[in-house]
């Protein structure tokens, strides 16, 4: 007989008790509270990142023990409080021997740690102290529950053995670098300052510009995300512009001498490893699912000619300006999605763009909140798009753009009063048309 059970909630036989047989297969012994039987096998389904083996391990429970359904719940609910499984279910088979057990069970979605302010060791350490108590870690984490707690107390642990009492806290992010979200390990309580950042690079210590923007790093709080918004937004650029489009920066190290069982001092070095790697050149682009616009048309948005080195920052800027040209045409829901294909031998670069254009829209009306009488006949004076006209993107940001900061050039010498502007593009697909709503607070 297989029984099945869910997350704490027991599923009850009632055919054992219709057709008179005993609620618990003879393989469980009869105790008071709790049957149990001997664990003969364990099995686990559903896994992807973890192995049946951690699994088990997890639950705490051991081939060869006794064990109940209470016990058989407890390892469930174990599992559960991980925070590594989004659902957790378990048979078993009793036979004559004893019980086979089965989990079934759906890992939940991880996403990167990120250390944020523990300077002392690199990010290898750290995956090295955390792998010794939880073989399973991969530089991910679930969002919450005890694995997440775990990993605090290991880097808590580990940077007590340098003398230092305080406690890593953690919290879900946005990715600083990229999309989604990450979970956040930082120290609250210990306050370090950049002494100097240095670059692996040495051309970069020539760089006008950069030396300009140092002063937003060097003497501040140490935190890795500054460091690394800071390489992004203002080393990566450069290196971008000169064709150096896959520049590897990072990540950061602090490079301490002395004695290691010392204090650990307060303001730390920050070295930047830099590896440039190759200039690319521009060898062109081919479009797929455009209609709208041609290929000249959208080559030329680009800018970039065959040869010619690959800017990142201007292609970049590109797709930006295809995107706008787009919404300027009335096509809303436009994506463009590029995809850059590398030749490292040649050392040029080519893009494969898909246009999925979606349809045009045309311009409804206008729906305007808390505004007076004066500045509402004002402004719908000064709407420049026209009812069932093809909505304009780009006329729609320009107005906004003059509410926001140079609300005279709407309102004249008429006296509004508003902090905010909350504006939404309500769209009908079917009749393609468009409704702006503002709202002024």
């Amino acid at each position: 007989m297989v029984q099945s059970f869910v997350r704490g909630s027991v599923f009850v036989f009632v055919l054992c008790f219709l057709l008179g047989l005993p609620a618990y297969p003879s393989a469980l012994k009869q105790t008071a509270d709790n049957p149990t039987a001997t664990l003969k096998a364990i099995h686990a389904d559903g896994v992807k990142h973890l192995s049946a083996d951690q699994v088990i391990s997890l639950a705490g429970l051991s081939v060869g023990s006794a064990v109940g359904k209470q016990d058989l719940q407890a390892a469930a609910d174990r599992l559960v409080q991980t925070g590594l499984f989004s659902n957790v279910n378990y048979a078993f088979q009793s036979k004559d021997d004893g019980l086979y057990l089965t989990f079934k069970v759906v890992e939940a979605p991880r996403i990167p740690a990120y250390f944020d302010n523990i300077p002392w060791f690199s990010d290898g350490e750290l995956a090295d102290a955390i792998r010794k108590v939880l073989p399973f870690y991969d530089g991910t984490v679930p969002e919450g529950g005890a694995t997440v707690d775990k990993v605090a107390s290991i880097l808590t642990d580990l940077i007590a053995s340098r003398g230092m009492n305080t406690k890593v806290e953690y919290q879900v992010i946005s990715n600083p670098l990229g999309d989604g979200t990450v979970q956040e390990f930082r120290i609250a309580d210990v306050v370090l300052q950049i002494a100097k950042i240095e670059f692996g690079d040495p051309a970069l210590a020539s760089s006008k510009e950069l030396r300009q923007h140092l002063g937003e790093v060097q003497g501040k709080t140490y935190s890795r995300m500054v460091i690394d918004l800071f390489l992004a937004e203002q080393v990566k650029p450069i290196y971008l512009q000169k064709g150096y489009l896959r520049a590897k920066l990072g990540p950061p190290e602090i490079r301490l001498s002395g004695d290691p069982n010392q204090k650990l001092p307060d303001h730390i070095p920050v070295f930047v490893p830099i590896t440039p790697g190759p200039t690319y050149r521009w060898k062109g682009a081919q479009w797929s699912g455009n209609a709208a616009l041609s290929g000249f048309t959208m080559n030329a948005l680009i800018g970039v000619k065959d040869g010619e080195v690959a800017n990142g920052m201007a292609i970049e800027a590109a797709w930006t300006r295809l995107q706008e040209e787009y919404g300027h045409r009335g096509y809303l829901e436009a994506k463009v999605e590029p995809v850059a294909e590398y030749d490292d031998q040649a050392h040029t670069v080519s893009y494969r763009i898909n246009i999925s254009e979606g349809r045009v829209y045309k311009f409804g009306k206008l729906v305007l909140t808390g505004m007076s009488p004066g500045g509402e006949r004002r402004l719908r004076a000064a709407w420049p798009i026209l009812s069932g006209d093809v909505f304009d993107k780009t006329k729609y940001e320009d107005i906004l753009l003059k509410l926001q900061v140079h609300p005279e050039q709407i309102f004249v010498d008429l006296p509004v009063h508003y902090e905010s502007v909350g504006h939404w593009l309500q769209t009908d697909a079917e009749t393609g048309m468009v409704d702006v709503l503002l709202d002024f607070k």
